[in-house]
């Protein structure tokens, strides 16, 4: 690990001022990160992938609305340094919104719940192989214009969906699908003061500049998150397909929410992980189930939908088909459900 400087900050306007260089006693070098629980950036820290200049502790934040989680009328409202475990094993989340509780469940140990954040979390980094080891020189997200080693290296566990010519590294989390699928939106504070963006504006799929991974301005922090209630938030589901069922990442996962009337969707919100290189909304997916009842047919028309668009290469063609079951199997067990 490289030497860096350490900041703590104990309100958010610090934590902003921190990492735009006005609270620091030296002049604002190189990259900054904020530190929460830790569980990404150490690790990539430590891999010599990060490497900041600086690095600011905002878990003080955590004793005002960062750390709150509130259920409100009009919907819910999570801090962004609430810790995964807490949002997991949240009553009222369970019931509510129970894809929200089971996509932070299956995420992640219980070690790693405890310590990380939700906001942390959604900003977490590709687990691409070539990304993660920097013996490997060509990367774009890592040194962009270098190229993209899996292309044509072991790409398993890469995206189908939402690649470019330029890198095909699939988004790891989990949590994000339920957010992109609910509508979620997410409150941000910077120098430019507090805005509100929807989470589906605040990641950027690769393109040309697969080093630009979110819409998020410099010094810019996530405060908090906001999924609105409506009738499908509580008939939600989210499953995961992996290689082992303990601690691991989702070669496939489906979030499917549904407002059934008289056993024919009145409306649907999808999303898809394992499979993109952002959190995926399927909307064309939606589109197929809509004002029909949960069939075999209406299943399948959602699965070719949802991935119409899928770009294979040598060893991830398989999460095509995995992806298309994923989501099928997860429309049965919704339809399924009893609320």
């Amino acid at each position: 690990m490289r030497p860096f400087a350490f900041e703590a900050a104990t309100t958010a306007d610090d934590a902003v001022r921190a990492a735009t260089g006005l609270l620091a006693n030296a002049p604002l070098q190189g990259e900054v990160q904020f530190l929460a629980g830790g569980t990404t950036l150490v690790d990539l820290m430590k891999l010599d992938v990060m490497r900041p200049e600086r690095v600011v502790d905002i878990n003080a934040l955590a004793a005002s609305e960062f750390g709150r989680i509130e259920m409100r009328p009009q919907g819910l409202r999570l801090g962004a340094l609430v810790r995964m475990s807490d949002a997991a094993d949240h009553v009222d989340i369970k019931h509510n919104y129970p894809a929200i509780a089971q996509s932070l469940k299956l995420a992640a140990s219980q070690q790693i719940r405890n310590m990380a954040s939700l906001g942390g979390n959604v900003l977490q980094r590709t687990r691409c192989p070539y990304f993660r080891d920097v013996s490997y020189e060509h990367c774009n997200k890592r040194n962009p214009g270098s190229g993209c080693a899996a292309m044509d290296g072991f790409n398993r566990s890469h995206a189908v969906l939402g690649v470019s010519d330029h890198c095909i590294a699939s988004y790891p989390g989990d949590f994000a699908q339920a957010l992109i699928a609910f509508g979620a939106t997410v409150d941000v504070i910077g120098r430019r003061g507090a805005r509100t963006i929807p989470f589906a504006g605040l990641h950027r799929m690769p393109g040309d500049a697969a080093d630009i991974e979110t819409t998020l301005q410099d010094g810019e922090i996530i405060t908090s998150f906001f999924i609105p209630v409506a009738a499908w938030t509580r008939r939600s589901l989210f499953l995961k397909i992996r290689d082992r069922e303990s601690y691991e990442f989702a070669l496939a996962s489906a979030v499917v929410a549904l407002d059934l009337n008289e056993g024919k969707v009145r409306d649907a919100r999808i999303a898809l992980g394992g499979v993109a290189t952002i959190p995926w909304r399927a909307t064309a997916a939606e589109s197929a189930v809509m004002g029909k009842a949960i069939s075999d047919a209406t299943k399948k028309a959602a699965a070719d939908a949802a991935f119409a668009g899928a770009r294979t290469h040598e060893y991830n063609a398989f999460k095509v088909e995995l992806g298309k079951r994923t989501l099928m199997r997860a429309l049965d067990q919704v339809a399924a459900m009893e609320i």
